[in-house]
């Protein structure tokens, strides 16, 4: 049996939350620059949660020509935008304001009853975009999840295969709360840059432990440490 590949990370600390959300947004508004340098387009794909909100806003204050930037979600709980659960719902508020109002949103959900139902379709929206992603945002709970890759859900394996054909994957799991849609491993590879967003010392200590060797299915992020093309930036503050 061939040996996993190593997990390769490179280290942005901060000492707070809101220094960590400003270099995350220079460190993405820097990967958008350069995909747009020549008059192209570029996408950029972000995750829900709290955590992120920050962030958001930091990097919606960049002056960026925007209106050449697509911006989708990595994942989605499969609820209507007017939840305060839906991922699009934070991005509209938080993102698409000031400078970045400009961009062109693809949200991950449509008026399907069931995320397999739209899977088809969300497949095609997300391979319709600029590729390669110029910038892949991240989060991780403690649990070792990131993006909807909850251990136990029903289509782990398929999210979590690197060379998998899919680019978007359905999930449900104990752990997910509502049934989602995620990017898949293989989709989120398809990026010039990947970065972590992460706070707190006990996501400190799972990110670490996935540096290391262990299966995949038991932390998720493993997937993405191990099968980056280029050493994932893990943005982290206390």
């Amino acid at each position: 049996m061939a040996a996993e590949p190593r997990a390769r990370a490179c280290w942005h600390d901060a000492p707070d939350g809101a220094t960590l959300a400003l270099a995350l947004a220079g460190f993405v508004a820097a990967r958008l620059a350069d995909a747009l340098r020549g008059g192209g387009q570029a996408s950029l794909a972000v995750s829900g949660g709290k955590t992120p909100v920050r962030f958001l806003e930091c990097l919606s204050a960049r002056d960026l020509p925007w209106e050449r930037v697509h911006v989708t979600l990595v994942d989605e709980r499969w609820v209507d935008e007017t939840s305060d659960r839906s991922n699009g719902r934070m991005v509209r508020n938080h993102l698409l304001r000031g400078y970045a109002a400009r961009a062109a949103f693809h949200p991950l959900h449509t008026t399907a009853p069931t995320p397999e139902a739209a899977r088809e379709a969300l497949d095609r929206s997300v391979r319709s975009l600029p590729h390669p992603f110029a910038a892949v945002v991240l989060g991780m709970g403690e649990d070792g999840h990131t993006a909807s890759f909850f251990p136990g859900g029903d289509h782990l394996a398929s999210c979590l295969d690197p060379a998998g054909t899919r680019r978007v994957e359905s999930l449900r799991a104990p752990a997910a709360g509502e049934p989602r849609i995620t990017l898949t491993l293989a989709a989120i590879l398809d990026a010039e840059a990947i970065a972590i967003h992460a706070e707190g010392a006990a996501k400190r200590a799972v990110l670490e432990q996935a540096l290391g060797d262990g299966p995949t299915d038991a932390l998720p992020v493993r997937g993405v440490l191990r099968h980056a093309r280029t050493p994932v930036s893990l943005f982290w503050s206390p």
